[in-house]
């Protein structure tokens, strides 16, 4: 009998419908959406303008490929560039984030003409061959993939940076918040300094913003607080809304010709009425602000009810770091209370929720949460 190959960990719990914040499953338990599926459902779940566009337009055609002109690729690329602040630079439109980091890697390569790639411990760029390369965890990272190409440098050392980011480096490949490794910041200065040394030695800045870009720290992109433009900058996850597409803004700097990166999928009819919808709700409904003040909102709730040994993050991308896994209190948190979260590593509770998110949402959160730690601690 034919059955799926388990690589997942799978929760006993079959979400069924969807709305805003909140999930209900088969059994009719609502639950409160913290999580977002891995910090994917920006806008909120089945917003209704949302729905709509990729309806009517799953109604006109849904696909064709890349041999023709589509619109909605132009469109997408003015409305993204004008509202993150990149209007001059280009698009390329693919699948997913790690696609958009191949991509990213691909076209540093081409342009000056290396191999060695500069990354940081603790990250995370996917899970395909180059963009798991630069993941630091050596356990998903094949024998074929390209690791001998990477070195991994400590994230936030400014010296070790300088150091390591020398003129045979193609590219230095990095997070502004790291989502898998722990919601670690990276600081202004450090980030100005990659900016100076890649210029210095021709090396290309990607930033990986498909974590933490579209408007989760409360700026589109987390860097844009460091004030540095990098040359390519990648993204997926809330790009969609939950419809798959990823793609990376690139510097004028590059020069396009036939052929240079390709893609069957990306850049769909369907996908692209998606993200411009995203884009238009975003705007709209003012998110970006919201995720700043409730990400203030909700960092001031967890303050107060403390028992974490730190906690770090911007916006709604936050991260609870306790002395003790976390494993039984995402349990409880998830079905005694109804409530997804993430995690990071062993003892960080990981927070990406909506960018909706409200007030009320999180003082539930706070209410259940202050009950379990006060009991675990």
């Amino acid at each position: 009998m034919s059955q799926l190959f388990n690589v997942y960990p799978l929760y006993d719990i079959e979400p069924v419908r969807a709305q805003g914040s909140y999930l209900w499953d088969s059994k009719g338990e609502r639950y409160l959406d913290l999580y977002g599926g891995h910090a994917v459902i920006s806008v909120g779940h089945t917003h209704p303008r949302y729905v709509r566009a990729i309806t009517e337009q799953l109604n006109r055609i849904s696909f064709y490929s890349n041999s023709v002109r589509i619109p909605l690729q132009e469109e997408l690329a003015e409305k993204l560039g004008a509202l993150s602040g990149y209007p001059e630079y280009a698009l390329f439109l693919c699948n997913s984030g790690a696609e958009a980091n191949e991509n990213a890697l691909k076209l540093a390569s081409f342009h000056n003409k290396r191999t060695k790639v500069a990354a940081f411990r603790k990250s995370f760029h996917g899970r395909t061959a180059g963009a798991v390369a630069a993941t630091d965890n050596p356990s998903i990272v094949a024998p074929v993939n390209y690791s001998e190409h990477v070195t991994f440098l400590p994230y936030n050392d400014v010296e070790a940076a300088v150091a390591g980011i020398t003129d045979e480096v193609t590219a230095v490949i990095i997070e502004g918040i790291q989502g898998v490794g722990g919601i670690h910041v990276a600081t202004d200065e450090f980030l100005q300094t990659l900016r100076r040394r890649c210029d210095e030695t021709g090396a290309v800045l990607i930033l990986d913003g498909v974590q933490c870009g579209y408007g989760r720290s409360g700026k589109f992109f987390s860097h844009q607080f460091s004030g540095i433009e990098p040359d390519i900058i990648s993204m997926a996850k809330g790009m969609g809304n939950g419809f798959p597409i990823g793609g990376i803004l690139i510097s004028p700097k590059f020069k396009a010709s036939y052929g240079l990166l390709g893609t069957t999928f990306g850049g769909n009819h369907l996908a692209c009425t998606a993200a411009i919808a995203v884009l238009d709700i975003m705007k709209d409904e003012n998110l970006m602000d919201n995720a700043a003040k409730m990400g203030d909102y909700l960092m001031d709730g967890l303050r107060q009810v403390g028992g974490y040994k730190e906690l770090r993050g911007r916006g709604l991308m936050i991260g609870i770091e306790y002395d003790f896994p976390v494993e039984t209190l995402r349990n409880t948190l998830l079905f005694e209370h109804h409530m997804f979260t993430g995690v990071a590593g062993k003892n960080t509770i990981r927070l990406l929720p909506s960018l909706a998110l409200g007030t009320d949402e999180i003082d539930q959160f706070l209410d259940a949460l202050a009950k379990e730690v006060k009991a675990t601690v």
